[in-house]
């Protein structure tokens, strides 16, 4: 039976869409037209991406009566523009662009694509994107670079690595860390002259002094004068890359002052250290009304599988997806800590890794280190409490875990009778 349905859509009145370039952008505005009711009137114009020529958009925005501004996420091309009409006060809206499809066939340029970002978003057929506020911004620029040093440290490290085997030193096979107290007091006898293998090895230190023997033969090799210019450059910039970490955790705790209490809170859960905490908030922020459940977190950071049916079948592999890689990285990270604790996350990531593979107990394990953190960062006053290595066994029904291990021996040879012992009266 076919219902007669009364549907009114509603329409934001006032509302922008901006194209964003390198250097212009195209804004569109529509809002309701006072002299035809149900008509809408848009202007479409070109700025400069200059600071002043977008102080003027915002003037005539502000003049138009204009309440949201939307913009897709463009490079990095798009921060200025939301960061000044943010400060303005205009509700500023960042979208995915993969949620702004173009219609196929129609002609593509800068002012069409405004035109239609504009018509879907007064309609509200849009979802902003989560930009957190400025004090999380800064966090997030710090701790980002803190990565991005980390990386490049590591990258000269192993440039090192391979110029000592260049010159056959092969220090690195008997010496776990070539960079610990006794690598670094090696390299630099290099670098000061020193080629004799066994005055080299007798610099070794602590636990290191056994293998004094091993390291002789290790020195033995054709370190040249040109090893040790190229050595001496590579040591001196992985110094100052160490000098800017320090520099930029200094800051990264001024930073962290305003969330210390729920960065201490988040240092409870297994696996989550310090470094990791402020990596944490500084992607996701304190501010978890955001994320209505913690599968809203979980499916934003793409730590859930993707959903494909068709016919009622289900297809896909299952993958999560690509998210937020610094997110991603603090957690996968996170998830290898908790591997080597006992307790609860930690099992949990040894049980699915057994059956599953590594990689998806990563997945797995960050996924629950998220829903943790959601309620943590849900209460003020929530900790961490855990529930402990043994209670996946103790939810197992003896009964069902009895039957399991009987099918497991038959299914070896073995004829299996199973009996269970009387108890008797005291």
């Amino acid at each position: 039976m076919l219902e007669e349905m009364q549907e009114r859509e509603e329409l934001i009145e006032r509302v922008a869409a901006l194209d964003i370039g390198k250097a212009t952008l195209v804004c569109c505005v529509r809002l309701p037209d006072p002299a035809r009711p149900g008509r809408r009137l848009q202007e479409v114009d070109s700025y400069s991406t200059m600071t002043r020529s977008l102080l003027r958009m915002a003037d005539r925005l502000r003049e138009l009566g204009v309440t949201r501004v939307v913009m897709e996420a463009t490079s990095d091309y798009w921060k200025p523009v939301f960061y000044l009409l943010e400060a303005a006060g205009f509700e500023t809206w960042l979208v995915n662009a993969r949620d702004v499809k173009h219609l196929p066939g129609r002609p593509k340029t800068d002012r069409l694509d405004a035109v239609w970002l504009c018509k879907v978003a007064e309609r509200q057929m849009l979802r902003p994107s989560f930009v957190p506020p400025p004090e999380v911004r800064m966090l997030r620029d710090l701790t980002r670079y803190r990565v991005d040093l980390v990386a490049a440290q590591g990258a000269e490290r192993n440039r090192v690595e391979k110029l000592l085997e260049d010159a056959q030193i092969k220090v690195s096979v008997v010496v776990s860390d070539i960079f610990g107290v006794s690598g670094r007091a090696m390299l630099a006898a290099l670098l000061a002259g020193e080629r004799d293998p066994a005055r080299l090895a007798q610099l070794a230190k602590a636990s290191l002094r056994r293998k004094i023997g091993v390291l002789e033969e290790a020195f033995v090799g054709r370190f040249s004068e040109h090893h040790a210019f190229l050595l001496a450059k590579m040591l001196a910039r992985i110094d100052a890359i160490a000098a800017d970490i320090a520099d930029v955790d200094a800051e990264i705790e001024v930073r962290i002052a305003p969330f210390a209490e729920a960065a201490t809170r988040l240092e409870q859960i297994p696996g989550v250290g310090a470094v990791a905490a402020r990596a944490i908030i500084a992607e996701i922020g304190t501010d978890m009304s955001r994320f209505p459940t913690p599968a809203h977190l979980a499916s934003w950071a793409k730590f859930s599988p993707k959903v494909q049916e068709s016919a009622g079948r289900k297809k896909g592999s299952g993958a999560t997806g690509h998210g937020n890689p610094y997110l991603a990285r603090a957690l996968g990270q996170t998830a290898v800590s908790a591997a080597r604790t006992q307790t609860f996350l930690g099992e949990r990531y040894r049980r699915i890794a057994r059956r599953r593979g590594a990689k998806r107990a990563v997945v797995a394990v960050g996924r629950s280190t998220l829903i943790v953190i959601w309620h943590v960062l849900s209460g003020a006053e929530t900790t961490f409490h855990d529930l402990g290595a043994g209670y996946h066994d103790s939810r197992i029904n003896p009964e069902r875990q009895a039957r399991n291990h009987i099918r497991q021996l038959e299914a070896l040879g073995y004829t299996v009778t199973a009996e269970r012992p009387s108890t008797q009266a005291a």
